[in-house]
């Protein structure tokens, strides 16, 4: 069963890097669920990094933008502040206890992630 929060009506997204390393795969896997589990809704990172014009405006729009990273490249975080998006709390994979190449994405660090996710809401 899926929590609910006391979001009311703000509008609360995240955008994930989903990148080709393991810590990608985590970071895109507890964003989808922190979408599923509560009021933020994920949004696409690619339309923001494409400049797509209705992607940037929800995005500045919303009460609540969070990027999930996986690495401490930052993918996430250095598009959204390239496209304008001022205004977002930023989570790290690796900030969690994992190392990048020897994180496999299992359900047990999945979770893990999305429980610190869930502590920027």
């Amino acid at each position: 069963m899926a929590e609910q929060c006391a979001c009311g009506k703000k509008a609360m997204m995240v955008f994930p890097c989903s990148g080709a390393a393991d810590v990608g795969e985590i970071a895109d896997r507890a964003a989808r669920l922190l979408s599923k589990e509560t009021c933020v809704k994920m949004s696409c990172l690619a339309g923001i990094g494409g400049n797509i014009s209705g992607f940037i405006a929800s995005a500045n729009g919303a009460d609540l933008v969070i990027a999930i990273d996986g690495c401490p490249v930052s993918c996430a975080k250095k598009t959204l502040e390239t496209h304008g998006i001022k205004k977002f709390k930023h989570l790290k994979v690796t900030d969690c206890g994992f190392e990048k190449g020897k994180a496999p994405a299992t359900e047990k660090n999945i979770e893990k992630v999305l429980k610190y996710a869930k502590e920027l809401i």
